[in-house]
């Protein structure tokens, strides 16, 4: 391999789609058990490499040299064959500064909490330090190497102001998972989660439920990925490459979510939007009867609501793993939180908001089957359709001018 990333497992990497926007396209993935590591290393067949988890440390008694930043904070994320000696540097500090002050601004003076112990909870502290935070902890399940552990965070540091999140816990694929209750901290500012897939995590998710400032690993992810490829090939770039690709990929990566009454035209618009955009396209509706083999309206004569609003949770968090993909969901998906949760992780929630009088009772749509039927669906859930969507699209018009709209929208 010419330039790539070493791991123990990538399948989740958005690295290769950076990369190819830079100077070090040819860039691979390269997944390394960890008692192959000190051989793949010691054969030096690459020019340059990023480290990720859990290698951040093991590498380092490889190295011929290594940064005064990746020495004091004991981790190195980028490896550079020069000659046959390996050079080790730290560019995940840059990002991760980068992220915080995006995110939190100045955190001068405030009470930082650090989840975690590996390699990048020791970029944390750098960065927290550097920032001027006056009070840095961090956390792990036991207390080992200054670290406490989290009943004495929640008990003694619950006056945190920043979080970061260093752990993997809530990373795809086990997106439904968080290092922390947020609520235990009362006077958070900001939470960084230096996890990018999902883009959203559900420690991000909550904490913007609070309105409180959050954000996903996928800048800090773009940020030090540029640093790297500069010390790759020796090139400089324009700082705004990074807002550029930051944008360019957030957008590839979320899917888009159509939310909306029986009726609305969101499976029509949808594909609309699938083929435009080239994207893939899924309907939890027609994806539960693939499973099921069972058409909805049997499943409610048969089950029961309550067994098809399971099946749809089930399927809404499957789908919601995705990226790049347009979904659109039943009408009555976004009653339950945990779906509206998934469904945020990755994606944009893209209410198509129909005028009652145009839509339409059908056969096929079991909780509305008549006139009477919609206008008691529409009164129940019209403040539900509001409050979740990300982006409310008032519609009168047919399917390709919704469908532009809601493009429009999202790209903006």
């Amino acid at each position: 391999m010419k330039y790539g990333l070493i791991g123990e497992k990538l399948g989740h990497s958005f690295s290769p789609d950076i990369h190819k926007r830079l100077a070090t396209s040819d860039y691979t993935l390269k997944e390394i058990p960890r008692e192959a590591l000190g051989e793949f290393l010691t054969k030096k067949e690459f020019k340059a490499v990023n480290v990720t988890i859990p290698y951040k440390q093991d590498v380092i008694p490889y190295l011929h040299y290594i940064s005064d930043a990746a020495r004091d904070i004991g981790a190195v994320n980028v490896i550079v064959n020069k000659d046959g000696l390996l050079y080790g540097y730290n560019t995940d500090f840059y990002g991760l500064k980068a992220l915080v002050l995006k995110t939190a601004g100045d955190i001068s003076g405030k009470r930082v909490l650090i989840l975690g112990t590996g390699g990048t909870s020791r970029t944390a502290l750098a960065v927290a330090k550097a920032l001027g935070a006056s009070r840095v902890d961090r956390v792990g399940r036991t207390a080992k190497e200054g670290c406490v552990t989290y009943p004495f965070a929640y008990e003694h540091l619950s006056d945190s102001e920043i979080i970061i999140n260093t752990t993997p816990v809530g990373m795809y694929p086990e997106c439904d998972a968080a290092p922390v209750d947020i609520n235990i901290f009362p006077n958070l500012q900001g939470v960084v989660d230096v996890v990018f897939n999902p883009i959203s995590t559900n420690l991000v998710l909550s904490a913007r439920a609070k309105g409180i400032p959050a954000m996903g690993g996928l800048y800090m992810l773009v940020y030090q990925a540029v640093a790297a490829s500069e010390l790759f090939a020796d090139v400089k770039y324009d700082q705004s490459i990074i807002d550029d690709i930051y944008r360019e990929l957030k957008v590839s990566k979320q899917n888009i979510v159509l939310s909306g009454m029986p009726g609305c035209g969101k499976s029509t618009v949808g594909r609309l939007l699938a083929q435009e955009m080239s994207r893939e396209f899924y309907d939890i509706d027609e994806e539960i009867v693939k499973q099921t083999g069972t058409e909805i309206t049997e499943i409610f004569k048969t089950q029961g609501e309550k067994a098809f609003r399971d099946m749809e949770t089930e399927t809404a968090k499957k789908l919601s793993k995705l990226s790049g993909v347009v979904i659109s969901c039943g009408g009555g998906t976004v009653l339950r939180d945990e779906n509206v949760n998934a469904l945020r992780r990755n994606g944009v929630i893209c209410f198509i908001d129909r005028p009652l009088e145009q839509l339409v009772p059908t056969e096929d749509r079991p909780l509305a089957l008549s006139r009477a039927d919609i206008e008691k669906r529409y009164n129940e859930r019209i403040d539900r359709y509001t409050s979740t969507c990300d982006i409310r699209v008032p519609v009168e018009g047919e399917a390709n001018s919704v469908a532009q709209k809601i493009r429009k929208e999202f790209l903006n």
